[in-house]
């Protein structure tokens, strides 16, 4: 997990949640984006709910650890900060952010801060949003306006993991642009091979045509591994074919 002063972590408050399935899918959006701390009040199937752990699909932990709370005041007692997820007008007057200067402030400010996500039919109740400082919104189409649970869970997860510089899936395995050297090598492999072919003609053309295949060849951006793969191929094409066909 990130390894992050405790103020910066937002704790996950689900507020009456109906469907087992709908818990583990809001916690395997949690751990997506190195999230584990979900709490629950009065979860309308009980808990532990068999319906979660497959829908986790491997968030395990997100749900081993959930603390169980019979009011929303208990599970946001020790944060300070406190905000509401809500599309609609509920008659209190309060702030209004983004999931993105949410996160900005989460990762900003001392002392806890908590995100309220309501039950799936009807979101949070007056009461609920009552008790947050501020509530949190999204633009959305005015005329369709539902979010469910895990969509709405891994919006406010993703803003916040935008400030924690999450390593992408495959950046540690993209190697750097090979050396110049070893491109140049590349091109003059190439012209070797194309002149024994008569390729660049007319001669007044050569010039031209080179560059061109300097162009090609320099645009990709070549690591060391893929110059030399191109290398081998094109010594395999260059030597006599073997036959092949046994006696």
């Amino acid at each position: 997990m990130i390894e992050l002063p405790k103020d910066h972590i937002p704790v996950f408050v689900l507020v009456r949640p109906q469907l087992g399935e709908n818990i583990g899918k809001a916690a395997r959006a949690m751990l997506n984006f190195g999230l584990a701390e979900m709490r629950l009040v009065v979860p309308r199937d009980g808990w532990p709910n068999p319906s979660a752990g497959p829908a986790a699909s491997g968030a395990d932990i997100v749900l081993e650890n959930a603390q169980i709370f019979e009011t929303t005041a208990e599970a946001v007692a020790d944060c300070a900060h406190v905000y509401a997820t809500t599309v609609r007008k509920r008659g209190v007057t309060k702030p209004v952010v983004t999931p993105a200067q949410a996160s900005q402030e989460i990762v900003s400010q001392q002392g806890r801060s908590a995100i309220l996500f309501g039950p799936e039919r009807s979101g949070l109740e007056t009461d609920d949003v009552a008790l947050a400082r501020k509530i949190l919104t999204v633009p959305i189409n005015p005329e369709f306006s539902s979010l469910n649970l895990a969509q709405a869970v891994i919006l406010c997860a993703y803003e916040w993991s935008r400030h924690q510089h999450l390593v992408q899936p495959t950046q540690e395995d993209v190697l750097p642009p090979a050396p110049q050297e070893d491109l140049d090598g590349l091109i003059r492999h190439f012209e070797r091979l194309l002149e024994s072919k008569g390729y660049f003609f007319p001669e007044t053309r050569t010039d031209a045509t080179k560059r061109t295949l300097r162009g090609i060849l320099t645009r990709p951006g070549w690591n060391h591994l893929e110059v030399r793969t191109l290398r081998g191929i094109l010594s395999s094409l260059s030597r006599p074919s073997r036959d092949r066909t046994e006696g």
